[in-house]
């Protein structure tokens, strides 16, 4: 009789399964990681962080290359400054299909709205838009470091990064003190904080004319000029985001967990760019795509429902083999395989009545492995086949991955979403398959180190493959 120790599933805690030298290997990853994570706040931080990465790593841009490509050879495409698509050319022809692996680089924050500089009360404020889902007190009471471009009235173009170092100012959005709180405190937590009050302070000196109008507002545009040739009017056409001014941090006694801003979706895209760097004359081509928009469904020129995706596999086919048409290029898709790299919500013993706890993901239990997402049903889910899941899931055991399963929340929870359904809408088979974090989507996600670690095993183990 077989035991029933042996035919049970249970999940695997990845510190009991490493040896001393991987567990040394999961801190000094780890390392790297909270550096790429205190550089990368922004999706054009992020996206100019793995072009510097791959190219240090030998990979050319696509652009440059004027002879056919051939097995081995390592390029990358840079869209618009926000999206990146890498690949390592396989010994088989791309037209026989290849294994992909997408990551999305942007996360929520709150951008600046066009007009953004107002004086109200003696106080110079910032006006926002929050950009993706977010609960909205989590930004107030908080340091706040501002990201992003500005271009000039002559076309010229800076960059602005405000916050981050240890003699930089700060912005904050305040918050009412709890003894007038009362009315507040009474509201649901959606009507209490209004989108149209996360208003960031940015300054209080006059200028030195007391006959100016606004003379808050006007110090800081003369601050600005002064110090970086703006006008009001190039504010209009500005990229400006404001982030949490807070650099990653190990988290605990023990120092295995990593706290910081932005880790939906940046842990899966450190771990598939440190994945595809390793990978050296693979079988099949590998590819990684690291897009823009995510957060709010994808859209726009370097989001997945872009032809950005296409364009890049349809360069691939035509300049590997000659031969491209239409039907070649959809029958290298259909043939292809893909894990929509993006993160999982972990068990949080705070909040567990809102997972079902045999289907959830517990942090340091390895890569999450998801079946479906979506809400209400599973709508908006790619929902993957069995015969792929099991495919992906033999790989991992084959190359010592240690992997669980997860679900987004308790049925009728409420849900989400990610890229899987539109890679899989070119004919590709395609599975999600992240890192569990706690806090999602706040300014201090939680991930745990071990996690990451297999993240980056298992996602070299399906583009080798």
């Amino acid at each position: 009789m077989v035991e029933q120790s042996v035919l049970a599933y249970n999940k695997k805690t990845v510190w009991d399964h490493l040896t001393e030298q991987e567990k040394q290997e999961v801190m000094n990853i780890a390392e790297d990681y909270k550096s790429f994570l205190a550089r990368a706040k922004t999706e054009r931080e992020s996206a100019a962080l793995v072009v510097e990465h791959a190219k240090s790593q030998g990979f050319v841009a696509l652009d440059s290359v004027n002879s056919p490509l051939k097995p081995g050879d390592r390029i990358y495409r840079l869209v618009k400054g926000k999206s990146v698509l890498l690949a390592v050319m396989g010994e088989r022809p791309v037209t026989e299909g290849f294994n992909a692996i997408g990551a999305h680089l942007d996360s929520p924050r709150l951008d600046l709205k066009v007009h953004p500089l107002y004086e109200d009360e003696g106080l110079a404020l910032l006006k926002t838009h929050y950009y993706g889902g977010i609960k909205k007190y989590h930004w107030l009471a908080l340091p706040l470091a501002l990201h992003g471009v500005v271009y000039r009235g002559d076309g010229s173009g800076m960059e602005i990064r405000v916050g981050e170092e240890p003699g930089d100012p700060v912005f904050t959005i305040t918050d009412l003190l709890p003894h007038l709180a009362k009315e507040q405190m009474d509201k649901k937590v959606n009507d209490a904080f209004p989108g149209e009050t996360l208003r960031a302070l940015c300054g209080s000196l006059p200028a030195g004319d007391a006959e100016i109008k606004n003379r808050v507002k006007e110090n800081i545009l003369l601050l600005l000029h002064n110090k970086y040739g703006l006008t009001e009017g190039d504010l209009v056409t500005a990229e400006l985001e404001l982030v949490p001014a807070i650099p990653p941090r190990d988290v605990g006694f023990d120092r295995s967990l990593v706290g910081a801003y932005g880790q939906d979706d940046r842990v899966c895209a450190y771990a598939q760019l440190v994945a595809i760097a390793g990978v050296v004359n693979p079988s099949r081509t590998a590819v990684a795509i690291f897009a823009d928009k995510e957060e709010i469904g994808s859209v726009g020129n370097t989001g997945m429902q872009s032809s950005l995706f296409l364009d890049f596999i349809a360069e691939l086919v035509e300049r590997s083999t000659g031969n491209y048409n239409e039907l070649v290029l959809r029958r290298s898709l259909s043939a292809s395989f893909g894990l929509s790299a993006d993160v999982n919500v972990a068990l949080d013993p705070g909040f567990a009545d809102t997972v079902e706890k045999d289907n959830t993901a517990r942090l340091g239990c390895g890569l999450v492995v998801t079946k479906y997402t979506g809400a209400r049903g599973k709508n908006g889910s790619n929902d993957a086949h069995a015969e792929f899941l099991s495919r992906v899931v033999r790989i991992f055991n084959s190359r010592n991955v240690i992997w669980q399963t997860g679900e987004l929340g308790k049925v009728d929870q409420g849900g989400g979403g990610t890229i899987a359904y539109m890679m899989a809408a070119h004919g590709m088979d395609v599975v999600d398959c992240g890192v569990g974090l706690l806090g999602m989507h706040s300014p201090f996600e939680v991930s745990h180190k071990a996690d990451l670690y297999m993240a980056v095993r298992g996602y070299a183990a399906f583009l080798l493959e």
